[in-house]
């Protein structure tokens, strides 16, 4: 006896090879999607040095040098793992950015000082600092990176911080979780 289902199966199949005959085969195995990424806000404020009275980071001590492309971590008492894990994979809304690379440290230090100021009393929770890796600095070494690792630790504002993703600048950024502002 003849299976019905096994000719019905061979009639299929050769009606899909007749079909995609003329059909080119894709290389790729993975689908690309043209979604255009998140922008995020600049948020820069006029520097006013001798007005400015906010907070100042302790140089008491040199902080050791960190390499080009050291990973950088920081988490403070009481951060859960799983929202640390959340900031490390860059999948924390990202409200705020402050770009330093190519500053000073002079420059530097008060608008770091300002900005985290300034998103404490706006509430923003999660920011981006992009510090770069030092390339162009005196002996390739990451002079600003080093320094917003020992200022970052200081700052009570700061809940933890960690390099950024790839995409968002990796080891030349960095996102910092900040603690809100509790008003009465």
């Amino acid at each position: 006896m003849v299976n019905k289902k096994d000719d019905t199966d061979e009639d299929e199949f050769a009606l899909f090879r007749q079909e995609m005959r003329d059909a080119t085969r894709i290389r790729q195995n993975r689908l690309i999607h043209n979604t255009p990424k998140p922008v995020a806000k600049a948020i820069r404020q006029k520097i006013m040095d001798d007005e400015y009275q906010g907070e100042t980071f302790s140089d008491m001590f040199s902080p050791e040098t960190v390499g080009n492309e050291e990973y950088l971590e920081y988490r403070g008492p009481g951060i859960q793992h799983k929202l640390f894990g959340k900031l490390r994979n860059g999948k924390v809304h990202i409200e705020a950015e402050l770009d330093l690379h190519g500053m000073t440290i002079a420059k530097a230090e008060p608008s770091l000082s300002e900005f985290l100021e300034f998103c404490q009393q706006q509430q923003i929770r999660c920011v981006r600092i992009i510090h770069g890796k030092g390339w162009g600095s005196r002996d390739n070494k990451p002079v600003l990176k080093s320094k917003l690792n020992h200022w970052l630790r200081q700052s009570a504002i700061v809940l933890a911080f960690c390099s950024a993703t790839v995409d968002d600048g990796g080891t030349g950024a960095l996102y910092v979780l900040l603690k809100r502002l509790f008003q009465e």
